[in-house]
């Protein structure tokens, strides 16, 4: 891990590196935080030293405390505020930054951020009042999503002339916190970049085509069953991936049925699309999603444990789905779904829904909870 003490004047001899594209600066930065180190986060109304708050050892935070005068916060989610008793839960949006004492060790800051890893521990006693993230703070949390990690980051604050020092290392990644939000808020479009016959169980007839997004982030898969004519309404399945249910066939969920069924029923239909989309556990990833199963057991529910976590109850976007429509030719479809959210989500975003199809399977001993749950407060229409 490099060395991130404070800068002095004397390292302005440093001479500027090349600028690197946004979506660079994004990699780089979505790198540095998943490996535990540094990420120079720039704004105009605070500059931050963040590092991912699951990822603090004492050695990390020993260099944090040393890079700048101003004491070390933990950023939360307002979500994962509330679940810490830090916050009334009127207000769900936003995040909040919480100061740690010098004698608060790593563990307990990883704690903050991971209930499956505190579960029964006394929550520990927090100085001044929590107060609203803003900036480079902000950003700091909406990184972490990104990258897969639970949304909390240990932040310092950098001054301005120690930013623009600093920005010049080679070995610290930079970036703004308006990339951060606009990546975090868009599709960063999608390009086709392979495609192939993959004759399946179901529907030997099938294509699978990749749309790779223009940050390099995980490509979605699009399953063309058949020759769907695009001028009539196209029999079409939004299906986020579930490598628990997909691919192990767990019970925990109805995931596995509703992939295998819907190319079965698509298949029948005489063709149509189904989209594979990059979003595990709703959106919060697989290692997460794991936490969240930890938290189920512990007698969350499905959308409870996604904000324990500090997640939204659902962190899956569907702009990414519309725009694969739109590349494949679809604009008017009949959607798959007991979801009327992805329903609405489509529509929003220019695709026309003439009609939707219910698609649903019988509970099994062990995804009895977690339907209901989907049916009581997610609204699907099960």
């Amino acid at each position: 891990m490099p060395e991130f003490t404070t800068i002095s004047t004397s390292a302005q001899k440093v001479a500027p590196r090349a600028r690197p594209s946004a979506g660079e600066d994004l990699a780089a930065a979505i790198t540095a935080l998943r490996r535990g180190e540094p990420v120079l986060i720039c704004d105009d109304r605070l500059n931050v030293l963040a590092m991912a708050a699951e990822l603090v050892t004492e050695e990390n935070l020993r260099r944090l405390r040393e890079a700048s005068s101003t004491s070390p916060r933990v950023v939360l989610t307002r979500r994962r505020a509330v679940a810490l008793g830090l916050a009334p839960r009127a207000d769900l949006s936003g995040a909040l930054t919480i100061s740690v004492s010098p004698e608060m060790p790593a563990t307990v800051i990883r704690n903050l951020a991971d209930p499956a890893a505190s579960l029964g521990a006394e929550p520990p006693g927090f100085g001044p009042e929590p107060v609203v993230a803003k900036g480079g703070g902000l950003a700091a949390v909406t990184l972490a999503k990104l990258a897969a990690l639970l949304p909390a980051a240990l932040v310092v604050r950098v001054g301005a002339a120690e930013a623009t020092l600093m920005a010049r290392r080679s070995d610290i990644a930079t970036i703004e916190a308006a990339e951060v939000f606009k990546r975090h808020a868009a599709s960063a479009g999608l390009t086709q970049v392979a495609e192939a016959r993959v004759p399946l169980a179901d529907a030997e007839d099938a294509r699978l085509i990749a749309f790779r997004p223009a940050d390099g982030g995980t490509e979605h898969l699009a399953i063309v069953i058949g020759s769907p004519d695009p001028a009539v309404a196209v029999l079409t399945r939004l299906h986020s991936e579930c490598f628990t249910g997909d691919l192990l066939a767990s019970l925990r969920c109805d995931c596995g049925d509703q992939l295998r069924g819907a190319i079965a029923a698509i298949a029948r239909a005489g063709g149509g699309v189904l989209l594979y989309l990059a979003q595990e556990g709703r959106g919060i990833g697989l290692v997460n999603k794991l936490r969240a199963y930890q938290l189920q057991d512990a007698g969350f529910d499905t959308l409870d444990a996604n904000e324990q976590l500090g997640f939204d109850a659902d962190e899956r976007v569907y702009l990414p789905a519309a725009e694969m429509l739109r590349q494949l030719g679809f604009g008017t479809i009949r959607l798959l779904t007991n979801n009327p959210e992805k329903v609405a989500a489509l529509e929003r975003y220019g695709i026309c829904v003439t009609e939707r199809k219910p698609h649903v399977f019988p509970s099994n001993g062990h995804n009895e909870r977690y339907l209901r749950t989907k049916a009581t407060r997610g609204g699907h229409l099960l």
